[in-house]
């Protein structure tokens, strides 16, 4: 059945007085239309038309410029698709389309906020290649920006639909595509607003985790029984951007705009458990360096927000760096040659790119990532409408592309001047409701197409079956089938096939968390994958024996302190997350001799201290009382303690760094961990947590607000005070920890004067939308991020006098790290007001709050300004 909901408002007006007339729909095709294959490479053309024009698909596909051997088929195009932002291939081979008509809608580039986008599901009714079907899911939707394709109860299709500020099951259950039930799964699913910044993702893990990016919980799916289940969430930490994926060993991976990969060495949940971690390693590792990635694009793209900036062009007029990459894609497919398959695939909207990442693992599970190609792009368009905003594996092997076809990629509330007067110029803001699809293929694997699959329909012999099949979305895609029908019959056979020594490794992987996943998880066969020779499928028997170890099983609890010192990295930093899962008592013993070999691994410590929670002091003074003791492990150790604020152990933490007779590099890391903790944890850079990075963004645990508190002792310490007086290296970590502590006589800190019930409002609003809009850049505790965003904590700029926090907000300002977008020009005046009330208020700033009259005035007296301010034009005195 399709249905085409046509909505008859003044937005649908002004989208048909906007959109081109349409063109050329894939559907129309006999076969699906290719790409040039064997052009140039890499391929440039210094044409850049003063309006480029909006291309039918056939015109449109010869712009791509692809790897050798490499082609893109055309399988979907407007009208049967538009304004496509995400997509996912559900089970039955039907593609599942997020559209995105409301988003910058107009020439003003603005975000509707009526019921106007919707989820699609595309088929090929005759199975020729091309989508000639279109059903309308769910629709009236108010800007959503992530869904999920669930198996459903038998005879029904589901989909999770992120819809913020709620999160939504929809179903249909009287099968013909279209969802007649719609029940709230959880609140707080992100805010309107700038959609750059907020939830998305949903995405499956094979642990059976849904990870969200960009927020503060993830979800866990729970069997209830036959058929039945549900979703809770469950804390987690607040990183990426805009997509999610994964290996094939289950490792999660994400991105952000200005850095195309990190990964979760081990899963969040383990730091979610101790909100006194001061730093959180493990977490969100950055593969690739920025120094040695550049990208290639196809023809000028002066249309970035930093345009302007020409000293980062090449003399061509090319961007050397992403101008906002995003969903990443580990390419795990069997249709594509062999050497891309676990490499990763990224998107680069902005500069009309594709571009592939070499990922490396040294042999122990360390990761690193590089350019795949020292010059050219996977695919490179000259275009400059097409905007891949999706990759995704797809079930004949190869992977597709979704194409928004705009000529506008940067979210308008963060549009810098030069760009909107960029896109103005050339019309760019026109033409919109289009949309294209795209399959990506290879010359040398031409051969006959994968049969379609049908896993509603399939029998659970033959869901276990395809756990075994090369391809990573057949095996993906079976696993969420059978966790979610739960049905006794599969277990025998997932049972034999996590046995199956000859199996493929991936396949016995699946089936253990598939088992898991619906309750039937077992003792032996943890302990069976504990003895696995891949050290993959032993980092997962870790995990799953995680409940009998709290139990106290002897055998297991053997198996497990063994792992500790297994060969593989990779295995030993699962392991130190492990030990957490022992009872409290038998705990600390494993992890002194754990941290005493590898304490100077600041992956594993972090994820050792993770499971520590209450212990840290028994094994903080073993290991300082050894001479060679592990400056890592000490000054997390250290930080732990001091953030918990505990008088008695803060007095004999500060005292045992000021004694003598320990070594001068473990007073020294004594010193930085107290001062990090007493701190909240604010460290600069890497993945620090400050007032609950690891603490704060978990339900339940407070945020630390306004200035940091001093920590109270009973007397002068005077060995600290002594030891800040000197003039060796130890004096400066010194003076960082004494400024941090108090004590009886020694003059307070002046206090801020109270707010009042109004000030108090901003502030508490503000809060709100520097954690959702703020916070994924300049982090949770204002102590930004090395190569992202400067700190907000101490900052002179932040306590400036009102004008100057203003017009950075509104106007953006470019710094030495690089440019602040005017993320404020989106803003209201009591918004504008309440962000930098709290930010001016919280990190141990002390200026006074904004008033929203004051905002106003402010904003109309740098309203003539086009451009975002450098640091010396906002640092010169006003007259």
């Amino acid at each position: 059945m399709t249905r085409i909901h046509r909505h008859r408002t003044l937005l649908g007006a002004g989208l048909a007085a906007l959109a081109a007339p349409l063109l050329l729909a894939a559907a129309d095709l006999a076969v699906p239309l290719r790409s040039e294959v064997g052009r140039p490479w890499p391929y440039f053309t210094a044409q850049e038309p003063d309006e480029p024009p909006v291309r039918a698909p056939a015109e449109a596909i010869l712009s791509f410029a692809m790897a050798p051997g490499y082609a893109v088929e055309l399988v979907a195009a407007e009208p049967l698709v538009q304004d496509p932002i995400l997509i996912e291939h559900d089970g039955d081979g039907r593609l599942w389309v997020m559209e995105l008509p409301g988003w910058a809608h107009n020439l003003a580039m603005e975000n509707s906020l009526e019921p106007v986008n919707r989820l699609v599901v595309l088929d090929d009714t005759n199975n020729d290649g091309i989508y000639d079907k279109r059903t309308v899911f769910a629709d009236k939707l108010v800007l959503p920006r992530a869904f999920k394709v669930l198996a459903g109860p038998a005879g029904s299709t589901c989909a999770l639909i992120g819809e913020p500020p709620t999160l939504w099951k929809a179903c249909d259950t009287d099968g013909d595509l279209v969802a007649d039930s719609k029940v709230k799964v959880a609140d707080g699913f992100a805010r309107l607003g700038v959609l750059e910044h907020g939830a998305n993702g949903l995405y499956w893990g094979m642990d059976n985790l849904l990870v969200v990016s960009e927020h503060e919980w993830n979800l866990a799916y729970r069997s209830t029984g036959p058929g039945k289940g549900e979703f809770v969430t469950v804390p987690g930490l607040r990183r990426g951007q805009w997509g999610v994926t994964q290996d094939d060993a289950g490792r999660i991976y994400r991105n952000v705009n200005t850095d195309p990969l990190f990964v979760d060495v081990i899963s969040p949940d383990y730091y979610a458990r101790n909100p006194d971690l001061v730093r959180t390693r493990g977490l969100y590792e950055n593969l690739v360096d920025q120094e040695k990635t550049n990208i290639w694009p196809a023809h000028p793209t002066f249309g970035l927000n930093r345009g302007y900036r020409r000293e980062v062009f090449r003399a061509d007029g090319t961007a050397s760096y992403y101008g906002g990459v995003s969903s990443p894609l580990i390419y795990r497919g069997n249709r594509l040659p062999a050497d891309v398959r676990g490499m990763a695939f990224v998107a680069d909207g902005a500069t009309n790119i594709v571009h592939l990442l070499r990922l490396k693992d040294d042999g122990q599970g360390r990761l690193s990532a590089e350019d795949y190609y020292a010059k050219g792009e996977f695919l490179a368009s000259t275009d400059v409408r097409f905007r891949p905003t999706a990759l995704a594996l797809a079930p004949d092997g190869s992977f597709t592309i979704a194409d928004m076809y705009r000529g506008v990629s940067q979210d308008g509330p963060l549009q810098t001047d030069y760009l909107r007067d960029y896109i103005t110029k050339r019309s760019l803001a026109r033409g919109v409701g289009h949309g294209r699809i795209y399959r990506v293929v290879h010359t040398g694997h031409d051969g006959a197409r994968a049969p379609r699959p049908q896993m509603s329909k399939d029998n659970v012999a033959a869901l276990v079956g395809h756990l075994s099949h090369p391809d990573g979305w057949w095996r993906d895609t079976a696993q969420q089938h059978l966790v979610q029908r739960a049905d006794p019959a599969s277990v025998p056979l997932l049972v034999k096939l996590a046995k199956d020594a000859k199996a493929d490794w991936r396949s016995r992987l699946h089936a253990l968390w598939t088992l898991n996943g619906i309750g039937a998880m077992r003792a032996d066969l943890a302990g069976l994958a504990l003895r696995d020779p891949r050290a993959e499928v032993r980092a997962a028997g870790l995990r799953l024996a995680e409940p009998w170890l709290a139990k106290g099983e002897a055998k297991l609890t053997r198996a497990v302190l063994a792992a500790a010192g297994d060969a593989n990295w990779q295995v030993r930093v699962q392991a130190a997350a492990t030990l957490g899962a022992l009872p409290e008592a038998a705990r600390t013993q494993p992890m002194i001799a754990l941290l005493a070999v590898h304490g100077d691994d600041p992956v594993l410590v972090d994820a050792a201290l993770s499971g520590l929670k209450g212990g840290e002091l028994a094994v903080l003074t073993a290991l300082a009382a050894t001479p060679a003791a592990p400056k890592q492990a000490v000054a997390m150790l250290a930080g732990a303690l001091a953030k918990r604020r505990d008088a008695a152990t803060g007095q004999q933490l500060v005292a045992l760094a000021a004694r003598d007779d320990l070594a001068a590099p473990i007073r020294a890391a004594l010193l930085d961990g107290l001062a990090l903790g007493f701190a909240g944890g604010a460290q600069s850079g890497g993945n620090a947590v400050a007032g609950g990075r690891a603490g704060g963004n978990i339900p339940g645990v407070a945020r630390q607000r306004g200035g940091v508190e001093r920590f109270a002792l009973g007397a002068e310490p005077s060995s600290l005070s002594r030891l800040a007086a000197g003039r060796d290296a130890l004096a400066e970590p010194a003076q960082k920890l004494l400024a941090l502590v108090t004590w009886p006589g020694r003059p307070a800190p002046p206090a801020l004067p109270p707010r009042t019930a109004s000030e108090e409002a901003l502030f508490k609003r503000g809060e709100a939308i520097y954690v959702e809009q703020c916070s994924g850049c300049h982090q949770i505790g204002g102590q930004g991020q090395a190569t992202v965003a400067p700190p907000l904590a101490g900052s002179k700029r932040v306590a400036a006098t009102g004008d100057v926090p203003v017009r950075i907000l509104t106007n953006g300002l470019e710094g030495k790290i690089g440019l602040m977008p005017p993320l404020g020009s989106a803003m209201s005046d009591e918004e504008v007001a309440a962000v930098l009330t709290y930010v001016r208020q919280s990190f141990g700033n002390r200026a006074a709050p904004l008033p929203p009259a004051a905002v106003k005035e402010w904003r109309l007296a740098f309203a003539h300004r086009s451009t975002p301010w450098s640091e010396k034009d906002i640092d010169a005195p006003q007259r």
